[in-house]
């Protein structure tokens, strides 16, 4: 019977898994908020609040915590994206709507360890802009996309009565798209200027761990800490010339704690702060400062070299708070906010008009409703308010000769739903 319910859940793994090409998300930079319905309904909160099997993603100890049980949803996100350059607004929502799959399940092994496997998308980034400013050297058409998928298998242990401890295997695929930047594809700007833009979605994979703990300090209250080092991802070749070091692009460390208090029977309150160190992955936290000496003819390291223009990119930190109130046997209430630094500097804004993920702050709003014992669906709200970052674009005509700068000002709001149902075996 284990066994089928196991090839039933990897069946359904791999069913995401096809779905990931939809994947476009970009919120805390441009990873999740949250990574399952239940947690994005509470903020994102999970650190030290398991609520299904996507636990792994947030904190691999919770796995233990949650008994045996099998959880599938889907997100709905619209995105807005916008850049005034001049006193013209051009809209980046060539593709408008995505879709974002996740999948979990986990298997107690005893009273006191798991196994368990998570599918998600990490987060991503997309944008497409129709029409574009003509004199910064983007062409209609200009935009990327960017895809990142974790498959995650997950052991956790219940070491003692109050400490639970777990790992989770990070196996990680991102595709990577860019078109309109072909005024940037020159010896002059770029250190290998054929491979710079437009050969279509280019991939690479990585392995990586998360390890985390919760600890019991009270039948009330418990406490949570989450660490992932570093992803090294294979190069993105076909794009060597448009990242530093060669087409480069690992995923970034993150860390964080959390707590949970269970207030009264009917009441749960949590919160989160994480930090992600976009800092540390050249490719984001370059400055994109060489772009605009290279633009105007002057010394400073080509794209795709190392040293080389990108995101600009500032590490960030990620306050989180939820509560989840239990109204009826059946019916559970959620609702949360979730604040990030914003990563983009006003000296950076024109690289990022491909990547504007500059939003900050989310209201979210979920709910779980049992329709058996063992069956209940789950749903969520989150609205990511607009917020925006005033700099400077290049004033080229013709490319790549600026007669100066005009003023541009990126931003950006979001809107998404969700929907998952679980099954406790």
């Amino acid at each position: 019977m284990h066994k089928n319910r196991l090839a039933a859940a990897c069946a359904a793994a791999c069913l995401a898994g096809a779905m990931a090409p939809g994947v476009a998300h970009a919120t805390d930079g441009y990873f999740q908020p949250g990574y399952s319905v239940r947690s994005v309904g509470m903020g994102g909160v999970g650190i030290a609040l398991p609520q299904d099997a996507l636990a792994a993603a947030t904190n691999p100890a919770g796995m233990a915590l949650i008994g045996t049980r099998f959880d599938a949803g889907l997100t709905l996100f619209h995105p807005d994206r916008q850049a005034t350059i001049g006193n013209v607004t051009y809209s980046g929502n060539a593709q408008s709507n995505f879709l974002i799959p996740e999948v979990g399940y986990n298997r107690m092994l005893n009273s006191d360890m798991s196994v368990g496997i998570s599918l998600y998308g990490n987060g991503g980034m997309n944008s497409g802009y129709d029409s574009i400013a003509a004199n910064t050297g983007l062409l209609p058409g200009t935009g990327v996309d960017l895809q990142q998928m974790f498959i995650s298998p997950s052991f956790a242990w219940h070491v003692t009565p109050a400490n639970t401890i777990g790992i989770a295997l990070n196996l990680v695929h991102q595709s990577f798209r860019a078109n309109g930047l072909n005024n940037y594809a020159s010896p002059q700007l770029s250190q290998y200027p054929a491979s710079l833009q437009a050969p279509g979605h280019d991939s690479s994979d990585g392995v990586g761990v998360r390890i985390g703990w919760i600890g019991q300090l009270t039948p009330d209250l418990s406490v949570g800490a989450t660490y992932q080092p570093k992803i090294h991802m294979g190069s993105l070749s076909a794009y060597r010339g448009l990242f530093a070091d060669g087409g480069s692009f690992d995923i970034p460390a993150n860390y964080g704690i959390g707590v949970s208090w269970k207030a009264t029977p009917t009441w749960t309150l949590a919160a989160d702060v994480e930090r992600i160190l976009y800092g540390d992955v050249p490719a984001i936290a370059n400055s994109s400062l060489p772009l605009a000496l290279l633009a105007s003819r002057q010394p400073a390291p080509m794209l795709g070299a190392p040293g080389g223009a990108g995101f600009g990119w500032s590490n960030v930190t990620v306050v989180k708070i939820g509560a989840a109130w239990k109204y009826s046997d059946d019916l559970t209430l959620r609702a949360g906010w979730n604040h990030t630094d914003n990563p983009v500097s006003s000296a950076n804004v024109f690289f990022n008009t491909i990547a504007p993920g500059v939003v900050k702050d989310h209201l979210t709003l979920g709910l779980s409703y049992a329709l058996t014992r063992k069956v209940d669906i789950s749903a969520d709200y989150v609205h990511a308010f607009r917020n925006s970052v005033s700099g400077y674009a290049p004033a080229m005509n013709p490319p790549p000769t600026p007669p100066g700068q005009q003023p541009e000002t990126l931003s950006m709001s979001q809107d998404s739903v969700g929907v998952a149902i679980g099954y406790k075996f």
